[in-house]
C-alpha cells in the first residue's frame, strides 16, 4: 500500500470532486494519477494561500481506477458529467473525456474548457496524458473546515529515503504536508499505518464523508 500526498492549490469541487457519493480524481495531478494502485491513499493537504497550511483536505483510499472513456460511459457516474448553468456541485463535474468514433479526445464544456466552452487543448494533453480516473466510497472531504493535521505527522522520525530504499544508517524526518508542487510518496511503513489509522477514524465517525464545502467557493 503506497500513500500519495500532495497540496490542493485549487479547491473548487473539481480535483477532487466529492460529490454524488464518490470521490473521483480524474483531471490535473497527472504526474501521479498513472502510478498509483487500488487500495492506494491519496491525501490532500490544504494550501497556505488558502490558509489551510497543515490541514487535511480530503483522504481516500483508491478503490477502482477507470480510463476516461469507461467513466463517461458508466452510468453510475452520469451525475459527475459538468453541467455548467447547473448548481455548484453540478458546474465543477470531472467526468469529462471520451474518445470519438476516430480515438480523438473530446472535452465537453467543463472547468477545464475555455470560457467559451471550447476544447482547451492544454489541459487535454495533460489531463490524458495519465488515462486513469481514481474513484472511491472509502473517503473524507472536509474542504474548508479541513481540521489540522497532527503533529506527529508532521516530523516522523525514520529512515531516511535514498531515491530507492530506505537507508536505516541515516535518520530524517517524514512530513505529510507537501510545501511546494508535486507529491509525495515515499513513507515508512510506520507511518503509513499509523496515519491510515488516523484516516479510517475521520472516516468512521458519524457524520458522512462530505464535512464541508471547497475552500474556493
Amino acid at each position: 500500500m503506497d500513500l500519495f500526498s500532495y497540496v490542493v492549490r485549487y479547491d473548487i469541487g473539481f480535483a477532487p470532486n466529492p460529490f454524488h457519493g464518490w470521490c473521483s480524481l480524474g483531471t490535473c495531478h497527472e504526474d501521479f494519477r498513472g502510478r498509483v494502485s487500488v487500495g492506494d491513499w491519496v491525501v490532500g493537504t490544504g494550501s497556505a494561500q488558502k490558509g489551510l497550511a497543515g490541514r487535511l483536505v480530503y483522504a481516500m483510499r483508491v478503490e477502482e481506477i477507470v480510463t476516461f472513456d469507461q467513466y463517461w460511459h458508466d452510468e453510475r457516474f452520469t451525475e459527475k458529467r459538468p453541467v455548467r448553468r447547473g448548481s455548484m456541485r453540478q458546474r465543477y463535474g470531472d467526468n469529462i473525456y471520451y474518445r470519438d468514433e476516430n480515438g480523438h479526445w473530446v472535452q465537453v464544456d467543463s472547468r477545464h474548457s475555455h470560457d467559451d466552452g471550447s476544447p482547451n487543448v492544454g489541459h487535454i494533453m495533460k489531463d490524458t496524458s495519465a488515462d486513469a480516473v481514481l474513484l472511491s466510497r472509502d473517503y473524507v472531504y472536509f474542504g474548508r473546515a479541513a481540521p489540522e493535521i497532527p503533529e506527529r505527522f508532521r516530523s516522523w522520525p525514520g529512515p531516511a529515503w535514498t531515491g530507492s530504499r530506505f537507508d536505516s544508517t541515516r535518520d530524517t524526518n517524514y512530513d505529510l504536508c507537501m510545501r511546494y508542487s508535486g507529491f509525495r510518496r515515499y513513507f515508512p511503513e510506520d507511518f503509513k499505518a499509523e496515519a491510515v489509522g488516523w484516516f479510517r477514524d475521520l472516516i468512521d465517525e458519524d457524520d458522512g464523508p462530505y464535512r464541508g464545502d471547497p475552500a474556493d467557493w
